[in-house]
């Protein structure tokens, strides 16, 4: 072959790569960029609390699609649960703050390594309250971050208290219990015609076990073992039935023959008795204030920080709240992430909790929020909130209701229902780790 004919064969394959690389970037042209969708499922929260925040997200992700989804609560946790399984869940999805035990499995933790993640933008112990570490990350692994941290709080009826002289919403349990005795009335058949406060049954005192546990925490009580094996809120704590005290307090509201004696199984709902003024006082989370109002606007109520146990230095609230998490099965991880920090962050905090009006689980943002007439007591709590594992929260409040009917129904003594409880636990907790 002569040398010129090799350099016109090599000349015309340069030619022709050439030109195909020209028909391959021209046919690129005006193709639309690949967008990522992501679906976020939660509970308590309609998608108006999360537009502001992904309207911002997506002005800076404009490849990064995101929608949220609200389920009830009560369908919430199955839905997720079933779609996971049929391959078809959320890249996002809220999970209660003592779901991670029993969720792990299904949760994909944040990266910390990934800088195109951002999450230097974000330190974890100084920009969350304390309960968040304790709920959120297992051996150093993040598997959510907090917008929110709600806590337990005292709503009590203005005008009631007024008229029993009680000129203060009561700040320790003795100071509660006074004021239990001089709202309550009963009637001469032993009839109760208005509560004091909504507590002392199970069923029909929304988060009743809630109260409990806080209870037992106020009071020193290790609700688990160091090693998360067993459940120990029945033993002593430096031979101090702690546990069992507790417990009974709680119940002496429903007993009788007790002094405090204030309600009982055929009570209205709490909630629902609170706002017809058939008792004074109730304990529950800030969200219920906008149910309040807009069912009785003229009730005048207010809220005030949750009774604390006399003498003691040390405050301790009980949180209940959801987080967004990154599902395991997700394959879009690193975009559901990118948009969790965002969420999470100063500026996309701000705006999920104009819009959810909740208080704030960012330390630099509760100080904003501590002279709010409705969110300030909740803001304030959240600095001394606390939880405790739990393997399986829902299967735990059915006991924790058992054990408190198992009393009130004389169906076993104080010690027997409180040891048969955390037997039960116990069970539940061994069998989570494969014992």
């Amino acid at each position: 072959m002569s040398t010129n004919r090799l350099y016109l064969i090599v000349g015309g394959l340069i030619v022709g790569v050439f030109i195909l690389l020209i028909l391959l970037v021209l046919g690129g042209v005006g193709r639309p960029e690949e967008k990522i969708q992501l679906e976020f499922w939660g509970t308590f929260d309609e998608p108006n609390a999360f537009q502001e925040a992904i309207s911002k997200f997506r002005q800076q992700n404009p490849k990064i699609n995101i929608r949220y989804v609200p389920f009830p609560f009560e369908e919430y946790e199955k839905a997720v649960i079933d779609a996971l399984a049929a391959g078809r869940g959320p890249d996002i999805w809220m999970i209660q703050n003592t779901w991670l035990p029993k969720h792990k499995d299904k949760l994909s933790p944040l990266d910390q390594n990934n800088d195109d993640l951002d999450y230097k933008l974000i330190n974890f112990r100084q920009d969350f309250v304390d309960v968040a570490e304790a709920d959120l990350v297992d051996q150093g692994q993040i598997y959510a971050l907090p917008i929110y941290v709600d806590t337990l709080a005292l709503y009590y009826n203005k005008d009631l208290l007024n008229s029993a002289g009680i000129s203060q919403a009561p700040a320790t349990w003795d100071e509660f219990n006074e004021a239990v005795k001089l709202l309550t009335r009963i009637d001469n058949r032993g009839n109760i015609e208005r509560a004091g406060a909504a507590i002392g049954a199970a069923r029909n005192v929304n988060r009743s076990t809630d109260i409990l546990m806080l209870l037992m925490l106020q009071s020193g009580v290790q609700m688990v073992n160091r090693d998360l094996a067993n459940a120990t809120f029945a033993k002593t704590v430096d031979f101090k039935p702690l546990g069992l005290t507790a417990l009974q307090y709680y119940t002496d509201f429903a007993n009788p023959l007790k002094a405090v004696y204030t309600w009982n199984d055929n009570q209205f709902y709490s909630i629902d008795a609170f706002i017809t003024e058939r008792v004074a006082m109730m304990f529950n989370y800030s969200h219920h204030i906008p149910t309040i109002r807009a069912k009785a606007p003229r009730l005048n109520f207010d809220v005030a920080l949750m009774p604390q146990t006399a003498g003691s230095e040390v405050r301790v609230d009980y949180t209940n709240y959801f987080a967004p998490a990154v599902s395991a099965a997700s394959k879009n991880k690193e975009a559901a992430w990118k948009f969790i920090i965002h969420t999470a962050s100063r500026d996309g905090a701000l705006s999920y909790l104009r819009q959810s009006l909740r208080p704030s689980a960012r330390r630099d943002l509760i100080d904003f929020q501590k002279t709010d007439p409705d969110l300030g007591v909740f803001a304030r709590q959240a600095l001394t909130s606390r939880s405790w594992y739990q393997i399986d929260s829902e299967a735990i409040e059915k006991i924790f209701a058992d054990m408190i009917e198992d009393v009130i129904f004389n169906r076993r003594s104080l010690p027997e229902a409180l040891q048969t409880a955390e037997d039960k636990v116990t069970v539940l907790m061994q069998q989570g780790r494969g014992f």
